[in-house]
C-alpha cells in the first residue's frame, strides 16, 4: 500500500493523502450502482449460462431444463451404451451415435460392434438411419412415421419400396423399456440432480445390471 500511495503521489504530484483521496474518488466513480449492469455484461452472463448448460448436456424443453438419455441395450435388457443430449434435441440424429459406441467384448478377439438386428422407436425412423443399417448389414425393426408413409405414397414409384417391418419381433423392444424403468427409480437420474455428464452416465450404468450379453 505504501508503494502504491507513493506511485500515485509521484504521478499526480500531490501528497499521499491527496493521492489516496483521488484514488478513492476514482474507484467510487468506476464502481457501478448496485443492481445495475451494462448490456454487454448481461449478454456475457447469458453466454456463460448457456456454456455451462451445454457442457452439462442440459437444454430447455417445455417444463424447463432437462436432458435425454439415448440407450442401447442387448436382448436381455442389459445396457450397452448411454448417450446424453439436451432435452430439446431431436432423437433421430443420435441413432448412429449410439450404434457407433457399442462395444461388446468377447472371450477372444476384438469387441463386437455390429448387432445382427436393431429395434428402435418410431422417433429414430429416417432414410439416413435405414441406409446406415443396410450398409452395415444390420436388420432394421423400426416402424415408419405416418408422414413418411404419406410422402412416399405421394411420390409413387419414385418414393421407393415400402419399409419392411416385423411387428412380431418389434414387441421385444420392451427390453429397453425395462432398462429405463430401473433408471427412473433413481431420483438423481429422474430429476437430473447430477449435472456433470460423467456422473450422470455413471449413475445410469450403476443402476442397471453390469452383466453384458451379446446382442
Amino acid at each position: 500500500m505504501d508503494a502504491l500511495e507513493q506511485a500515485l503521489t509521484e504521478e499526480k504530484g500531490g501528497s499521499p493523502a491527496g493521492a489516496a483521496a483521488g484514488a478513492a474518488s476514482d474507484a467510487s466513480q468506476a464502481t457501478p450502482e448496485v443492481g445495475t449492469s451494462a448490456p454487454h455484461e448481461r449478454a456475457a452472463i447469458r453466454r456463460r449460462r448457456k456454456a455451462r448448460a451445454k457442457a452439462a448436456a442440459l437444454g430447455r424443453f417445455r417444463g424447463g431444463l432437462s436432458s435425454k438419455i439415448h440407450a442401447g441395450v442387448d436382448a436381455a435388457g442389459l445396457p450397452l451404451v448411454f448417450v446424453v443430449t439436451p432435452g430439446q434435441a431431436a432423437d433421430c440424429p443420435r441413432f448412429i451415435t449410439v450404434l457407433d459406441k457399442i462395444r461388446v467384448a468377447g472371450p477372444v478377439g476384438r469387441p463386437r460392434t455390429r448387432p445382427g438386428t436393431m429395434a428402435a422407436g418410431k422417433a429414430y425412423s429416417s432414410k439416413a438411419n435405414r441406409a446406415y443399417l443396410r450398409r452395415h448389414r444390420i436388420g432394421a425393426i423400426i416402424p415408419e412415421k405416418s408422414d413418411q408413409q404419406l410422402n412416399r405414397k405421394e411420390k409413387g414409384s419414385a418414393g421407393g419400396r415400402p419399409v419392411i417391418f416385423d411387428a412380431q419381433r418389434y414387441r421385444q423392444r420392451n427390453t429397453i423399456e425395462r432398462c429405463f424403468q430401473q433408471i427412473k427409480t433413481r431420483r438423481g437420474l429422474a430429476t437430473r440432480y447430477d449435472e456433470a455428464p460423467q456422473s450422470y452416465d455413471t449413475a445410469a450404468v450403476d443402476c442397471c445390471d453390469h452383466g453384458v450379453v451379446s446382442a
